[in-house]
């Protein structure tokens, strides 16, 4: 069988299978629909994980982050030695 013959064949299998896919994302929602109930569960939550990263990020201490790192990079350092 000749060579090109070939290529023409896969090319158009993979096409093919190319379209399939562009088809059946297309027919498929590309967002989820969510109850009342379920968005307001939602949101409380990010709200509630909102207000405790702000709590931890008010509490964080710069110096104290940077101190401890020196710190674990000097060990790493000797650790290699």
């Amino acid at each position: 069988m000749n060579p090109l013959w070939i290529i023409v064949l896969v090319s158009l299998v993979l096409n093919i299978v190319f379209i399939m896919l562009y088809v059946s994302a297309r027919r498929t929602p590309y967002y989820i629909v969510y109850d009342e109930e379920t968005k307001s569960q939602l949101k409380r939550r990010v709200l509630h994980l909102k207000e405790d990263l702000e709590s931890e990020l008010e509490e964080f201490d710069v110096t104290e982050w940077e101190r401890q790192l020196e710190k674990s990079l000097e060990e790493e350092i000797k650790g290699l030695q």
